[in-house]
């Protein structure tokens, strides 16, 4: 087997990492369509965005420990291999109820990639190191965000919706495969009472009463949550409020990743010089530099393409800023148990996710307002979290 830090492996961790995002991001220009295929309305149909992100929170808390205890391949191995079985019974499902609990299913084994993915990066790399990778594989990670929706939006006007989750399940063939025959184990610290009861207790007490551990945590919530907001709300405003067709609307989903993808270029090219805690300084008061200016034009009235896209492609230079670097800092003082803490922290993100998720799917009203006013409501709490927690004296 190749090297763990060979190119061909991190090509394989980013393809795992990208699992979750390329989950959500490639069906969304089919959720107006689905739903009248369905049969269903949009806050329901948005349950299917929610729900995956409820079953990828939790089960986070399930493969930290189990990879610390197991080690991190055959951990990740059994949960792709479920993907794979979700995505086929996605394409399947006959009524909005089916895909909604396939949908959760689905979500549990694709949060493997990400929460073992990272440990693994911990384990090969270190902390600062760990931060420069974690952003390079995030860079290469947002072409499938990039190209998801672009592809998504035109395997919907040709195949429907179902050729979407038909989609997926091919990538989770490959990834399995994939991981088959090229990935060797690389926890060098297998703890056997990693999943025993008490043994969990003192680890999250342990990462509970660090207060830069809370810091971070919520700096990766607070910004993946304007993501998602983003995410949950998007498709509606460009193909319901705007008039766009599902391909229009997947390449301006895929201009905004590009600002995902130059906030994490500098993010690798800057962060051993500058520090993760000053990287992610400028991160947050991008963002939220993003937000205001996405509200204040929402606020306005003007429905536009520009005025939509913009503003958000800010928020996402910014997020590219700011998540590699919280990552890596929530992560690296545990090598013991990496595993655990990347659980936790994707617990955190994915948790508070799903619940901004929820929110805008019951406030879409057509305007771009309840989508912005949830991007600068949590921008600003990433602004909070970096100056309280993490500490108010570095610059």
């Amino acid at each position: 087997m190749p090297r763990p830090e060979s190119v061909i492996v991190g090509a394989l961790l980013t393809g795992l990492v990208a699992l979750g995002p390329l989950s959500t991001d490639l069906y969304l220009p089919s959720l107006p369509k689905l739903t009248e295929s369905l049969g269903s309305d949009a806050p329901t149909v948005q349950l299917t965005l929610s729900v995956f992100l409820a079953g990828f929170a939790v089960s986070q808390l399930i493969y930290g420990p189990l990879s610390d205890r197991f080690g991190r391949r055959p951990v990740l191995i059994g949960g792709v291999a479920l993907y794979l079985a979700a995505s086929i019974a996605c394409a399947m499902a006959t009524n909005i109820e089916m895909l909604i609990a396939f949908r959760f299913i689905q979500a549990v084994g694709a949060c493997a990639g990400p929460v073992i993915g990272r440990a693994i990066v911990r384990d090969v790399y270190g902390r600062e190191r760990a931060a420069k990778v974690l952003a390079y594989m995030a860079m290469a990670m947002a072409l499938a965000p990039a190209i998801g929706p672009i592809l998504g939006g035109y395997l919907t006007v040709w195949s429907g919706w179902r050729a979407n989750f038909w989609a997926l399940t091919v990538v989770a063939f490959v990834l399995l495969a994939g991981l088959v025959t090229l990935l060797a184990e690389t926890n060098r610290h297998r703890d056997p009472t990693a999943t025993q009861a008490a043994r969990l207790a003192v680890n999250y007490a342990i990462l509970l009463s660090d207060r830069r551990y809370i810091g971070y945590a919520l700096l990766v919530a607070s910004t993946y949550s304007g993501i998602f907001a983003f995410i949950s709300g998007s498709s509606f405003v460009f193909i319901d409020g705007m008039g766009l067709t599902p391909d229009a609307y997947g390449l301006c989903f895929a201009a905004i990743v590009c600002g995902y993808m130059v906030g994490t270029f500098a993010s690798g090219r800057l962060t051993l010089k500058l520090g993760i805690d000053r990287m992610i300084f400028a991160g947050v008061a991008t963002s939220a530099g993003g937000g205001m200016v996405m509200l204040a034009c929402a606020a306005a009235g003007w429905l536009t393409v520009p005025a939509v896209v913009g503003p958000f492609f800010v928020f996402m230079v910014g997020a590219g800023l700011t998540l590699p670097n919280a990552m890596a800092g929530a992560i690296g003082p545990y090598p013991t148990m990496a595993g655990l803490a990347s659980s936790l922290l994707g617990f955190a993100q994915m948790s508070l996710a799903a619940g901004v998720g929820i929110v805008v799917g019951h406030l879409t009203d057509g305007t771009a307002v309840p989508m912005a006013a949830a991007v600068l409501a949590v921008s600003l709490a990433a602004v909070l979290a970096r100056w309280q927690l993490i500490g108010r004296g570095v610059r």
